[in-house]
């Protein structure tokens, strides 16, 4: 007797029921989705971030603000080492600064030995660079790619139909961001604020 394959076990479920698995297992991936979420925010480690808003709109999912940060761009100490690629994953390593800011100290592609009071946050390299400005001012493009355009996932955050416009409009020294970092270094937004007032704030999990 030869045995049924895969695709003809499938062929025989009824079409309902294999909508409702289907069903049921995007659901199943929306739910750990969620669930990861409320985790880091939940436990993870709080950090301020100073903010600055990009773009306040997408036609598709809503109204929404593009935020970037100062950590968004690190420098490296290229020194003896491989360049850092678009795409490759990295752990940023976070001091603070006078006024409480999250600043980046390092970035490391495996998991840094952090000292007391550092978090680390995992991120994407998304772009990198060799210029930088020297003393006399002038753009100097001849050394290594040892910049690097960083994204962690806090890049947007959705708001109120029709009131993205109103925080991209704001005074960017305004605006900072609050948001969790979990001890694996995943991070979301918990709290947006404007001069140090909550102004949207993710629900209690």
């Amino acid at each position: 007797m030869r045995a049924l394959s895969a695709d003809s076990l499938v062929a025989k479920v009824p079409l309902p029921w294999r909508a409702l698995a289907t069903a049921l297992l995007l659901g199943l991936v929306l739910l750990a989705l969620v669930e990861q979420r409320a985790r880091i925010l939940r436990g993870g480690t709080e950090i301020r971030l100073r903010s600055v808003p990009v773009d306040p709109r997408d036609l598709f999912r809503g109204d929404y603000v593009v935020l970037s940060y100062p950590i968004s761009t690190v420098e490296t100490d290229a020194a003896g080492k491989a360049e850092f690629e678009r795409g490759e994953r990295v752990y940023v390593s976070l001091g603070r600064d006078e006024q409480g800011f999250a600043k980046a100290t390092g970035v490391t592609r495996d998991w840094p030995k952090a000292g007391d009071g550092t978090v680390v946050i995992a991120g994407r390299v998304t772009a990198t660079s060799a210029c930088a400005t020297n003393a006399n001012g002038d753009v100097d493009c001849s050394g290594r790619r040892n910049r690097l355009r960083i994204a962690y996932g806090l890049e947007s955050y959705f708001v109120p139909q029709g009131e993205g416009k109103a925080i991209e409009t704001t005074d960017k020294a305004r605006i900072e961001v609050v948001a969790a970092v979990s001890p694996s270094g995943e991070a979301a937004i918990k709290r947006l604020l404007i001069d140090g007032k909550p102004v949207y704030a993710e629900p209690p999990y």
